[in-house]
């Protein structure tokens, strides 16, 4: 409801702003026409020039507040979604296991969900911390030199663990190994958690059975992590919105993940933060969907 009221706001404010921009043109015209005096005819056109592009200006400056709001809505329903759905799971367990006599496996069982809520609820809140870490501009000052595809490959492996899969679901190329062309300078914890991001995403938004292909390339000035699956993919039009804060794709994909709409925000912020980019490219819904990460690398001297 606050949602389409606030649509109903947007549209408000585009009419009467496209209303006074005709009254406005009107008025000039009529001066113009009346008064024969060229300087009050300039003077006209000038004053009313001013008043189209204020009204303009603020009714471009009130649908953009508007969107922002709603995303920031968004975001919050989301975040108390993914905080309080794992502390509940974890609360009703803690009671059966208080409340009832079970046995060994069972118990296991318990430990072992309650686990994954924990793990789930940690990572929300590390995907808000590092959102507020990066909008303060971190500095440099724990930069080092590091192997880019030693990190991805440590990412693939926790991927693996984390999402309980098995080695064919990740394939993992590094084409570059035991050479010096992955070496970047940066904090290879960013990268890590970035590339991270990426791989949850994959997993997350992939069909059953989860296929996904990492590869680790050097191009040029850069080395590049690319990842690719084979899931429900993302409309074009959508390609670069993905990784604005908050953004999440349209709500008939969107209803099959949940999300805070921080991960790629995260991965753009520190890619260009390390000198490089992040993007995505796909064929469209149902084709899956490849995200690269760039990062400028070192050359050997």
């Amino acid at each position: 409801m606050q949602i389409t009221s606030r649509r109903k706001t947007a549209a408000t404010f585009i009419v009467l702003g496209a209303c006074s921009v005709g009254l406005a043109l009107a008025l000039n015209i009529t001066w113009v026409i009346r008064w024969r005096e060229v300087g009050m005819a300039v003077l006209g056109f000038l004053f009313f020039g001013f008043i189209i592009a204020g009204v303009t200006l603020n009714t471009i400056f009130l649908v953009r507040e508007i969107r922002r709001n709603e995303q920031h809505d968004s975001f919050i329903n989301a975040v108390t979604h993914e905080l309080k759905t794992p502390i509940a799971s974890i609360r009703l367990y803690l009671e059966t296991l208080q409340s009832r006599n079970l046995d060994e496996a069972q118990r296991t069982n318990f430990y072992r969900i309650m686990l994954e809520d924990t793990d789930r609820l940690l990572s929300t809140v590390e995907q808000v911390l590092h959102a507020g870490k990066i909008s303060h501009k971190p500095g440099r000052r724990n930069w080092k030199q590091f192997d880019l595809g030693e990190v991805a490959r440590e990412s693939v492996e926790l991927a693996r663990t984390r999402h309980h899969l098995d080695a064919e679901a990740i394939e993992f190329h590094d084409y570059a190994v035991g050479s010096e062309e992955n070496r970047v300078n940066g904090e290879a914890e960013e990268l890590s958690a970035a590339i991270s991001n990426v791989l949850d995403n994959a997993v997350k938004y992939s069909t059953n059975p989860v296929r996904i292909r990492v590869e680790v390339l050097a191009e040029g000035a850069n080395v590049l992590v690319r990842v690719k699956d084979h899931g429900v993919g993302i409309p074009r039009p959508e390609l670069k919105r993905i990784f604005r804060r908050f953004y999440r794709v349209p709500q008939r994909i969107k209803a099959r993940v949940k999300g805070t709409g921080l991960g790629l925000f995260i991965v753009r912020s520190v890619a260009r933060h390390h000198g490089g980019d992040a993007y995505a490219s796909s064929e469209g819904e149902g084709l899956g969907a490849t995200v690269t990460i760039k990062i400028p690398r070192i050359y050997n001297r």
